[in-house]
Formats: C-alpha cells, structure tokens, sequence
C-alpha cells in the first residue's frame, strides 16, 4: 500500500511539472506574439512616416571663410524646410580627385538631391550623368559646370563682377598702365568666369592698360603670395593688382606688404574675410566684390527642395554681387554680406 502512495505521489508531481510547463511555454508564446504585433504596429507606423529628404552639399573646401558661410546658409535652409542635408569638401581647392571621391560617395547613398561646386566643370560630368540616370536631381552653386544635368545653379554672376572689379581698377589707376593678376583655377567655372569677366573687359575698354601676367594659385595664400611677389619684382611698373578669390586676394596683399608697395599698387580683391577687411579699412586694399554666401547656401537647398517636388525652377539662380569699400563697409546694405 505504501509503494502505491509513494509511486501515485510521483506520477502527480509530474503531472503538475508538466502542467506549469505548459503554462510558461503558453505564456512565453503569448508574450512572443504581442511582441511581434508590437513590432510590426511600429514597422507600420514608421514606414507611414515621411521620411526626411537628405541632400548632401559638396562644397570647394573649407580653407576659406566663405565656405564656411555658404555652410551657415545651408543649414538654415536645412532647418526651414525640414530636410536633412551633410556639408562637406575637400581640404583644399586644388583637390579635384578627393572631391570626386566624395561626389561618388554621395551617389552611393542615393540622395533625394545633390548640392555641387564644382571644383572641375568638366571632371564631374560622368557623375552627373550617373546622378541623372538614378533620377538624382543636381543643383549647382558658386561654380556652374559645362553640363545642362543641373536643374539649376545658384550663383553670382561671376563675368559681370568682375568686370565691375575691372571698372574699378581702371578708374582707380587712371586708364593707364601695367596691372596682374591672380586667380584661383582655370578649371572652376568660378575661376575662368572671374578672369575672363576681369580681363575682357579691360582689353575691349581700356586700351591704356595692359595686363602683363594671370597666375593660378589654387586658392592657397601661401602660394599666391609667392607668385604676386615674382610678378611685382618682375614688372616694377606694376601699378594694380587683382585677386580673383579671398585666397587670392590675400596673397596679394602678402606680396605688397613685404615688398613695401602699400599705396603704389591698387589692390582689388574678391569676397571678404579679416585680411581683406582689415586691409581695406587701413587703405591698403583699395576694394573687392562682395558675393552672398549665406544666401548662395540656403538658395541652393531650397532649389534642391524645390526640384525634388517636381516644382518650377530657373536655371540660373542669381545671387547677387556688390563693390565695397572704406566707405560703404559698415553700411546697411554691405556689411551683413561680409564674413570674418
């Protein structure tokens, strides 16, 4: 009787085992079924969700204020239509192949957009096409390229600015004489616009003036300071200086200052920055053309908004230019124009 008892115990302690086994495995399937409507419920309310645009912006570089400006614009149109966009460029403006690299990695990502300056107007147009083929719409700014895949190009013109830098010069060294000049690059539609701009309009109005030499100076100071230099020593007669670009400019003013020229050279320059400014107020720097970065960045993330939702556009986007000098440096009009 009592091996019976004991062996009747066993079989009910098994029974309950198996019985609060089952119950934990219900409740663990059960638990494995709300969580998987949990996550579908969340997998369908996000993709309900609008997803945000991104618009990567490919800038010439960074070694420059008025890159970091541009940036500035960009990101306030960035936050006013709600989209998400990175802002980025090689090291220097002599870097063509590093920004390709980044055009391709952009490509990769497949944006809503892209935002270009090109360092190189012809370089990139096997990559526009790629962007064109994928229904990626391009946006220009600064520097245009010799392609019509951009939808658009948000920029200064640069030809009739610098033919303005071009009437300056001449009125500031009487219609007469040897003048120079430096440019950034000859292969930026920034670039060949700038000079031809400058240089067209001297050789077809001011006959008295001659340019003895155009350099390139990649945009870098150090460079341009050591080519303005040789120019000066070259032609002792030299009697302006144009610098096409803020790295430019300010390796003019370099040259002047060390070579003790200040006030027997008229130096005109492009944008703005410390040097530039500084130089202009002290008179050693007669004047330059302002541009709009702020505007140029944020007029060139709102094209991109803007032709992703298939709306209207003009091709060339018009940001403005204006001459500035010691006498209308501070003003209304000018001074939130300039960077530092």
């Amino acid at each position: 009787m009592k091996k019976f008892q004991r062996i009747f115990a066993v079989v009910v302690c098994l029974l309950l085992v198996l019985a609060l086994l089952a119950g934990c495995g219900q409740k663990a399937e059960n638990k494995q079924e709300e969580t998987s409507q949990t996550q579908a419920q969340q997998s369908e309310t996000k993709s309900t969700e609008p997803q945000k645009m991104y618009i990567p912006v490919i800038s010439k570089g960074f070694q420059h204020q008025f890159w970091q400006a541009v940036k500035l614009g960009a990101e306030k149109a960035a936050k006013d239509y709600n989209v998400e966009i990175t802002f980025e460029g090689p090291e220097s403006e002599s870097m063509v192949d590093k920004q390709i690299e980044m055009l391709q990695a952009a490509l990769n990502k497949n944006p809503s957009a892209i935002c270009l300056a090109a360092l190189d107007s012809k370089a990139v147009i096997p990559y526009l096409e790629k962007a064109k083929e994928s229904n990626i719409p391009v946006i220009g700014f600064d520097s245009g390229v010799d392609s019509d895949i951009p939808v658009a190009t948000a920029a200064t013109n640069n030809v009739a600015a610098a033919a303005a830098a071009a009437d300056k010069m001449a009125e500031l060294v009487g219609g007469k004489g040897e003048i120079a000049v430096i440019v950034h690059d000859q292969t930026s539609r920034t670039g060949i616009d700038r000079r031809d701009g400058f240089v067209k309009r001297i050789q077809e109005k001011y006959k008295g003036i001659k340019i003895v030499d155009i350099q390139y100076g990649g945009g870098d100071q150090l460079r341009s300071t050591d080519l303005a230099k040789a120019i000066i020593q070259a032609h002792p007669n030299l009697k302006g200086f144009f610098g096409a670009n803020e790295g430019s400019a300010i390796g003019v003013l370099n040259a002047v200052k060390e070579l003790k020229k200040e006030g027997k050279i008229v130096v005109i320059g492009y944008d703005a920055g410390k040097q530039q400014l500084d130089a202009i107020r002290s008179g050693v720097e007669a004047g330059a053309i302002t541009q709009d970065p702020i505007g140029i960045g944020y007029k060139a993330v709102e094209a991109a908004v803007k032709a992703v939702k298939g709306e209207k556009l003009e091709k060339n986007i018009d940001t403005g230019f204006h001459w500035y000098d010691k006498t209308n440096i501070d003003s209304e009009e000018i001074k939130p124009l300039l960077y530092e």
